[in-house]
């Protein structure tokens, strides 16, 4: 995996949670069914909701659309990342 930073883990593991969350609100969608909805691996589905994908636009598309929601839908229920304080 690509060295990143805390925060970016941060967020990566933040998105994966969402989409999780939504698919189990799809009558407990499994990752396969997901993944067969939005036309990419099982695997992948599971490194995106472990936190270990950067995903690219296009597969978060897909993903949403699968989950049947927008994009900005998946970003919105992510936690606001804190303001860093002024020294």
């Amino acid at each position: 995996m690509p060295e990143y930073s805390k925060s970016d883990l941060k967020a990566l593991t933040a998105f994966g949670e969402v989409v999780r969350d939504r698919r189990k609100a799809l009558d407990d969608m499994s990752q396969e069914e997901l993944a067969d909805k939005a036309g990419l691996h099982r695997t992948y589905i599971g490194g995106v909701e472990q936190g270990r994908r950067n995903l690219s636009l296009l597969n978060i598309m897909k993903i949403a659309r699968a989950l049947e929601v927008e994009p900005e839908e998946l970003f919105g229920s992510m936690p606001k990342p804190r303001k860093k304080a002024k020294a």
